[in-house]
């Protein structure tokens, strides 16, 4: 038999969600609770938006940069560490901030927090209430080498750099799909496998 989780009111924010540096654009619309903290958060936009956490990453919120610290880090760069901040504790309505994802090919993500509203969910809540478009591949060169590829799959989509792209990044690779369906699944595994009940 399956044992509730835990529920309580809490504070719930809508975060739109945009993929920086591409058109047409990705993005999705994440609901998540304010308890949780900005290593948290990451994990929920990674799987909402179809990454893959094989690379670092980093919040600025304002003027102040988090992620988790790495003793390699340079002792004069202040860098707060997100496993210790609440959203709540940093998120307002209308706050628009940004996600960095993969230093290297340096995918840059605007988030804006459209909506505050007090919600009964189980604790871990996250869910993705609407979004467009798959995420890049992995390490495929960044925003300019990927908004290559779209556009000579609308002008040439028989071309040999299309095939080439296809061949590297599978030939399932579809640039238009999204599935919200298996992202909340994905969310929902997450959650329980991650942090279960708290």
């Amino acid at each position: 038999m399956a044992i509730p989780r835990r529920t309580t009111v809490k504070h719930c924010y809508k975060l739109h969600v945009e993929l920086k540096d591409v058109t047409p654009v990705v993005w999705r619309d994440i609901w998540v609770e304010g308890q949780m903290s900005l290593i948290q958060l990451h994990h929920i936009i990674q799987a909402a938006m179809g990454w893959t956490d094989a690379h670092l990453h980093s919040f600025t919120i304002g003027d102040a940069q988090y992620a988790t610290p790495h003793p390699e880090d340079d002792p004069g760069f202040a860098i707060t560490d997100e496993r210790t901040v609440r959203l709540r504790d940093v998120l307002e309505d209308g706050l628009e901030f940004s996600y960095l994802y993969d230093f290297g090919d340096g995918w840059r993500h605007t988030i804006q927090v459209e909506q505050v509203e007090l919600m009964t969910e189980p604790d871990g809540y996250a869910y993705v209430s609407d979004g467009a478009r798959a995420c890049p591949p992995e390490d495929c060169g960044g925003s300019h080498s990927y908004q290559e590829f779209l556009d000579a799959l609308k002008t040439r989509p028989k071309s040999k750099a299309v095939k080439e792209f296809l061949d590297w990044a599978g030939n399932d690779f579809q640039a238009d799909r999204f599935d919200r369906h298996a992202t909340n699944a994905t969310l929902l595994r997450m959650a329980w496998n991650r942090w279960g009940e708290r």
